[in-house]
């Protein structure tokens, strides 16, 4: 199983007399046509209902949707945490619907980070061993450079040698950012990050995810209820009741809560 290059996210390509056109964005993550029911018969729910999306590598995406969109079903089935019905779901150039399990284990470990609402720090190892784990756990060698510039970007170089307890809960946030991105992935899946986080907290953990998208080339793909987390984002992707229900680019928090409102009105 091949994966295509991360980093650079942009290509060029020849123009018939030989000169370089304007770099493309190409996608890390492709979702064509994808459909999930739960439960059968008279109970089946239809949680995704043929979902076509793109998200473009070196952006932070976000998806939105009333409650029992299928946001989530939709964020889990992109990341191979759940199976789709039918249609297809790439990560780079791969199918992953088309994987075995331990071939999809795989493809977890070397091409996809998390970042989700609890931070799942393991407390008997230090931040750096936590950072590491993913690598550990995958047989894979260590990129010091690539480790360093994201300990540096994320400020953790003094704290790389203290556990969990140790660690405030920013710091913490930033240890599971760091081990999200440590395997150099394709993208990083990221499911309410800020669900249980005060404000403050919050808004830092989106700047972090902002910054890693900034700064190192990475590609975020977030679900959240919160149009202020929302509004960090380079782009927002609507749900509803399981259909794709519009995109908002650049967004702000007054134009989320318009497109969410008139979702809710809608229903």
């Amino acid at each position: 199983m091949q994966l295509p290059a991360v980093h650079p996210i942009l290509e060029a390509r020849d123009a018939a007399g030989g000169a370089a056109e304007a770099p493309t964005p190409r996608p890390a993550v492709v979702a064509v046509d994808l459909v999930k029911t739960y439960g059968s018969g008279e109970a089946a729910v239809t949680a995704l209902g043929g979902v076509s999306a793109s998200f473009t590598a070196g952006r932070f995406s976000a998806i939105m949707g009333p409650s029992g969109s299928g946001k989530s079903t939709l964020l889990h089935c992109l990341a191979g945490l759940d199976t789709v019905d039918s249609g297809e779901v790439l990560i780079g150039d791969t199918d992953i619907t088309r994987l075995k399990d331990k071939q999809l284990t795989r493809l977890r470990r070397s091409a996809i980070g998390f970042v989700f609402q609890s931070f799942n720090l393991l407390p008997t190892l230090t931040a750096a061993e936590n950072i590491e784990l993913p690598l550990r756990i995958a047989g894979r060698r260590l990129d010091r450079d690539w480790l360093d510039g994201i300990v540096r970007t994320l400020g953790l170089g003094d704290r790389l040698r203290h556990r969990p307890s140790e660690l405030s809960g920013g710091q913490q946030q930033r240890v599971a950012i760091a081990r999200a991105l440590v395997t150099h992935p394709v993208v990083v899946f990221a499911d309410e990050p800020t669900g249980n986080l005060d404000s403050r907290a919050g808004q830092e953990l989106l700047g972090l995810l902002r910054h890693s998208v900034t700064e190192l080339g990475q590609t975020i793909v977030m679900v959240t209820h919160d149009p202020v987390a929302a509004s960090h984002a380079d782009g927002v992707l609507f749900l509803a009741d399981g259909r794709l229900a519009g995109e908002l680019e650049k967004p702000t928090v007054s134009a989320v809560l318009d497109r969410l409102g008139g979702l809710e009105e809608g229903r």
